[in-house]
């Protein structure tokens, strides 16, 4: 799918990006420009993406005009750009909607306009049954890159989202905040003993993009089938392993309820029970496939290829199989997520 084609990708100076790049240049893509509007951020990735294929955009998805000209000859979109972090959005709503909702529109109607074949963007778990402006913001995000699959004209253009939780040792994560509290010798604060998240590697990131961009007939939602992990077996997994490593004894440092932050759930979602009903799967992925009907027209979908109809879906945290503390461990350690500085 990335064979000799020219990618953009917005949102690269964040974590979850700057992985992306890496990895789409392990592909043989032609061109890989990358749009930030952090300099600080494209300027880090400048100095440590050592590829001629690269070019780096400082602009902003809230500026249309920067986008036609960032999306000229561009054949596949990744969109990344966002703002992620449940509490700022929280408290500065109409900017996550003008990033998260005009924004994504902004692009979507630039891909439209120019020679995009492919645009997958991410979004997030929050978005089902959201109870945040984050999760809203990306709700709108999915149905606004559904409708452009109407809206495109033109039938070589297909968008498509894909839906994800916690990212290991992403910006997002709470790992980086554990290990920092660790580092101190504690204590590591936790909202809440029930609280249950899903996680994914980087790898597993650009696998579910990649595999959108593959399949996508236009309009569905890609998610990776997930292990649920509870956050204080992955503290008290992350005290017993790191503790020693800065020199503090495990049993010396805490835990601590705080109480839930503002906008934040016990447990993550993957899909509604309604988006349950039109998924599909494969062995390690589920699709919902775009909502249609005979009334109306609205979109067109005639399935996936290689996917058959999905049983035994697994909706949310709440459900999952959870990983014991020493699968927990040994996920960490694949990761790397233990090493740390001397």
């Amino acid at each position: 799918m990335l064979s000799d084609k020219n990618v953009l990708l917005t949102g690269g100076g964040g974590s979850v990006g700057r992985e992306l790049s890496v990895r789409l240049l392990d592909s043989d893509l032609n061109v890989l420009r990358i749009l930030d509007n952090n300099e600080p951020n494209l300027s880090r990735l400048a100095s440590t993406l050592d590829d001629d294929r690269c070019r780096f955009l400082s602009g902003d998805i809230r500026d249309r005009d920067r986008l036609d000209r960032a999306l000229e000859d561009i054949d596949v979109v990744v969109h990344t750009a966002a703002m992620k972090h449940v509490d700022v959005c929280e408290y500065n709503p109409f900017e996550a909607i003008k990033t998260n909702v005009l924004g994504i529109q902004n692009v979507i109607d630039a891909a439209i306009d120019t020679t995009v074949e492919r645009m997958v963007f991410t979004s997030s778990d929050k978005a089902v049954n959201p109870a945040n402006t984050m999760g809203t913001t990306k709700l709108l995000g999915e149905k606004l890159i559904t409708a452009g699959n109407k809206h495109a004209g033109r039938s070589d253009l297909r968008l498509a989202s894909v839906r994800f939780g916690n990212v290991v040792d992403s910006s997002g994560s709470v790992i980086p905040h554990f290990r920092e509290q660790i580092r101190e010798g504690g204590p590591v604060t936790l909202t809440d003993r029930r609280m249950r998240r899903f996680f994914l590697t980087f790898d597993d990131v650009y696998d579910l993009v990649t595999a959108a961009m593959t399949h996508t007939e236009g309009g569905e939602i890609f998610m990776k089938k997930m292990p649920a992990i509870r956050i204080e077996d992955l503290a008290r997994v992350l005290i017993d392993e790191l503790a020693p490593r800065f020199g503090h004894d495990p049993g010396a440092v805490e835990v601590e309820l705080t109480g839930p932050r503002l906008g934040e759930t016990f447990h993550e979602e993957m899909m509604t029970g309604r988006e349950k009903q039109r998924t599909v799967e494969t062995e390690s992925l589920y699709a919902v496939l775009p909502e249609t009907t005979d009334q109306d027209g609205y979109l067109e979908h005639d399935g996936l290829a290689g996917f058959t109809e999905a049983t035994d879906v697994v909706q949310s945290t709440e459900e999952a199989a959870v990983l014991s503390p020493g699968e927990i461990a040994s996920f960490l350690e694949q990761t790397g997520v233990l090493e740390v500085d001397e």
